[in-house]
């Protein structure tokens, strides 16, 4: 087992922190201002810091932060706490701005997602993007009658990519590992996608599912 940062504060944050505590990883989490996860740790017993305290402790990094502070989170954390470590990006260019008939809007275009900006601003860090296809709900230990669901997976890193796929099969995923960090522009959008019937029917309780021939 390894030490994992969390960074963010939110929930997403506080599913995945309490999911890798549960499978016996040290774990902390991180916030601007830790005292408003005081709740948080009095209930899970996981240790809440500044982005750059969770940074350096994580042998393994999570960025679980709102999509637009994606870039000052991890100039918070340090670029000398991100050098060689895997970081596990489920964030989304969500724009701050109502969706569009049911689409959410994003800040990038079509040819470039945010993993490949945060990739280019800490050239020495692991990116892996993961879990950012699905909600909160389901992130840990997913139950659907049809099996489990599948997660894409892609980064530059085949080692990292292959530490994210054996972490993803242990939280309750089949995995999909669909190419390098440009494979993001794809794997961004699918928020886009899973969250349509949410805005348009309030339908939420749903995942992806790859059907693959023998």
């Amino acid at each position: 087992m390894e030490k994992v940062g969390v960074i963010g504060s939110g929930g997403v944050a506080q599913t995945l922190a309490k999911g890798f505590a549960a499978r016996g990883h040290a774990v902390r989490i991180g916030s601007r201002d830790p005292s408003k996860l005081a709740a948080f740790t009095a209930e899970t017993g996981i240790e809440a810091g500044t982005f750059d305290a969770v940074a350096a402790f994580g042998e393994l990094l999570v960025l679980a932060v709102k999509g637009s502070a994606a870039l000052d989170a991890l100039g918070l954390a340090g670029e000398v706490h991100l050098e060689d470590k895997i970081v596990v990006d489920t964030t989304n260019p969500i724009a701050d701005a109502p969706p569009d008939r049911g689409v959410i809007r994003f800040f990038t275009n079509a040819n470039e997602s945010l993993m490949e900006r945060l990739q280019r601003a800490f050239p020495a860090a692991r990116f892996v993007k993961a879990w950012n296809s699905i909600g909160a709900p389901f992130m840990v230990d997913p139950v659907f009658p049809e099996g489990p669901p599948t997660m894409f997976i892609c980064g530059d890193d085949a080692a990292a990519k292959a530490r994210v796929t054996t972490l993803l099969r242990a939280f309750g995923w089949d995995v999909e590992d669909v190419g390098h960090v440009e494979s993001a522009r794809a794997l961004e959008p699918l928020c886009q996608l899973w969250c349509a019937p949410g805005f348009l029917r309030g339908q939420w309780a749903h995942g992806y599912k790859v059907l693959r021939l023998p």
